[in-house]
């Protein structure tokens, strides 16, 4: 469990609901059912329409990472490279074909393959580099998902405060309409901003950060597989990868 992302959350909405009871406001009038609708509805609408059924499949389920990260660990990466090493000294690369199998990573279980089938180190990084790409494209068109959404929804929300404006304008004999239609106008631009700013924005930024440290992290494991390949000395190897960290 991230802390910071449920601490930032947190820390959001008590911004927010906290200012508006210090400034004599009541927290029942920031909860406005057309206003959320509008501005939810139309930014979902917006995102679904520019977005292909797969990427928004992807976008949906990664968001769990800004709470629930993959795990990356340099350091582990680095003994893991080792130990590979080691044993690809001592028993050849035939010796890492066990290895490969109990693999629980995709991404190294690829390289140790590569590996034990002999294949050339251009070979090896070639590969492995295609799939590299692939993943983080795939990736980063998750948070542009969320980026999109970030875009939309303040302008939603302008939408709907015209829309509760113009309820304002045909309803002037009726107070209470009145008061309704003035309500939805400005709940639905806080809405608009707030969700773009405190959720959708830093949602697609803590994705962009792990897919980041997550290409970092195949990078080294790239290096590393093709300096066994070439049959490097294993101190060297684990000298040359703690330069990624």
């Amino acid at each position: 469990m991230d802390i910071l992302s449920l601490l930032g959350i947190i820390l959001a909405f008590v911004a927010i609901l906290g200012g508006n009871l210090l400034e004599g406001g009541a927290v029942s009038s920031l909860f406005n059912t057309p206003a959320a609708l509008i501005v939810i509805g139309g930014t979902l609408a917006a995102t679904i329409l520019q977005t292909s059924w797969p990427t928004l499949k992807r976008a949906f389920v990664q968001v769990r990472w800004v709470f629930i990260p993959p795990y990356i660990s340099l350091e582990d990466g680095i003994g893991k490279v080792v130990d590979w090493s080691v044993k690809a000294r001592k028993q050849g690369l035939l010796g890492l074909e066990g290895l490969a199998e109990r693999e629980p990573e995709k991404f190294a279980r690829k390289g140790l393959q590569l590996l034990v089938d002999g294949a050339e180190p251009s070979t090896i990084r070639n590969t492995l580099e295609v799939d590299l790409e692939c993943r983080e494209e795939r990736d980063t068109e998750s948070a542009k998902v969320y980026e999109a959404m970030g875009g939309y929804s303040p302008t939603i929300g302008i939408i709907g405060a015209v829309m509760g404006l113009i309820q304002v304008m045909t309803n002037l004999e009726d107070p209470q309409s009145l008061g309704n239609g003035i309500a939805t106008a400005f709940v639905a631009t806080i809405y608009g901003v707030a969700l773009a700013n405190l959720l959708f924005f830093p949602v697609a930024n803590k994705l962009r950060s792990i897919v980041r440290e997550r290409t970092r992290y195949e990078d080294m494991m790239i290096d590393g597989i093709i300096a066994i390949a070439e049959g490097e000395n294993p101190k060297t190897i684990e000298l040359r990868l703690r330069g990624f960290l």
